[in-house]
């Protein structure tokens, strides 16, 4: 059985969204609202001696949110955040939550 192994960086954000389609019950979702969203973004590794170094990936992402998401207002779902930041990094997964009470993970395919 060949065996995985993944890194993993987590990193926070806070910045405004909504659900324009939004269901009646829930409706307030179609306002714009401040979230701190959590963000966990796994990558696969080669070899178990730091391949990919956690304290240059974390600074890699974080400058990428910041430039992207930051304090920024937009009609993502975590789903669409997680989907962006797993390609843009070419990531094995992305987490992402709202207040780290609800979220989405998105995993990328295998071949």
């Amino acid at each position: 059985m060949k065996k995985k192994t993944l890194i993993w960086i987590t990193t926070l954000f806070t910045a405004y969204h909504r659900w324009e389609e939004a269901p009646e019950s829930v409706s307030f979702l179609r306002s714009f609202h401040r979230h701190l969203f959590e963000v966990e973004i796994g990558m696969s590794v080669t070899h178990n001696d730091r391949d990919i170094e956690f304290f240059t990936f974390k600074s890699e992402v974080d400058e990428y949110i910041e430039q992207v998401y930051v304090g920024k207002r937009f009609s993502k779902s975590c789903e669409m955040i997680a989907k962006d930041l797993l390609d843009h990094f070419q990531a094995s997964y992305v987490c992402v939550s709202e207040d780290g009470e609800n979220g989405a993970r998105v995993d990328r395919e295998e071949d």
